[in-house]
């Protein structure tokens, strides 16, 4: 059920829940969208609703509309990668990582190998199908979920570390115990509407606006050993950045940047 209270109009509430699904490959090109009855009924929500957020989507380019064959998701929908990252010292966000693991509990909810799929192959730069850790985490902090994050690791790497050691330590100090060098983090923020499955999780309704963080670890060997994609409620997190003048009278980020609790 979507959320009512929302000032979110109900249509727009679909819309980027459906968008979100299209852009991280849950619905992939060429997939068949569930009849508008059916998504009537799986949301809550009136016909005129469900058929605006598909119309919006559509005149994006995400969806194909087609009477009698359905609704089904376009070619051109593929994700667009994460680019251009702030350039910036990692030494205080690779700290920050660190401290906030040992600060929380994690419960892990599923750890498998399964072949990567296109959009997360293109992050890993892997080729599609090629065996990957898969694995879906939430935070505690004091009690309540912090976070709920899927992480995406090289078939390599992930076999070093076990599930206990996922709930016994943060990701990024496990990949230090590989010896693997983290040189660059590629990182974007957005906000997203909690799905189904993550209202649950987070304990939240869905529908509920979170914050959306997808990260790249990078090696000094310029590969990906990491991609994950991390939900947080906005009330239980935030992210600070301190801007500063250097010597050249030009600004810029402070290596103290960091991801906190609140």
């Amino acid at each position: 059920m979507l959320d009512e209270a929302s000032p979110l109009p109900l249509y727009h509430q679909l819309y980027l829940l459906l968008r979100e699904q299209i852009m991280t490959g849950m619905y992939p090109p060429g997939h068949l969208l569930p009849a508008e009855a059916d998504l009537m009924a799986l949301f809550g929500v009136s016909r005129v609703t469900v058929q605006r957020a598909l119309n919006t989507l559509a005149a994006e380019g995400l969806l194909t509309r087609s009477r009698g064959r359905g609704t089904t998701v376009s070619d051109n929908s593929a994700a667009s990668r994460v680019e251009s990252p702030i350039s910036a010292s990692i030494n205080g966000l690779l700290m920050s990582l660190s401290t906030v693991g040992q600060g929380t509990t994690v419960r892990v909810i599923s750890m498998e190998y399964q072949p990567a799929a296109p959009y997360i192959a293109e992050q890993l730069q892997i080729t599609p199908g090629t065996v990957i850790q898969h694995a879906e985490r939430v935070r505690m902090l004091r009690a309540k979920p912090y976070s709920h994050s899927i992480s995406y690791v090289p078939k390599e790497i992930g076999k070093t570390f076990t599930r206990k050691d996922l709930e016994a330590h943060p990701l990024i100090d496990l990949l230090h115990r590989t010896g693997v060098k983290i040189d660059r983090v590629e990182q974007a923020i957005t906000c997203t509407l909690a799905d189904e499955r993550s209202a649950d999780l987070l304990e939240t309704k869905v529908g509920s606006p979170v914050l959306k963080l997808r990260r790249i670890f990078v090696s000094d060997e310029d590969r990906p050993v990491n991609y994950a994609e991390i939900l947080y409620p906005p009330e239980r997190f935030e992210y600070r950045m301190t801007w500063r003048r250097d010597a050249a009278n030009q600004m810029l980020l402070d290596d103290s940047a960091a991801s906190l609790p609140v």
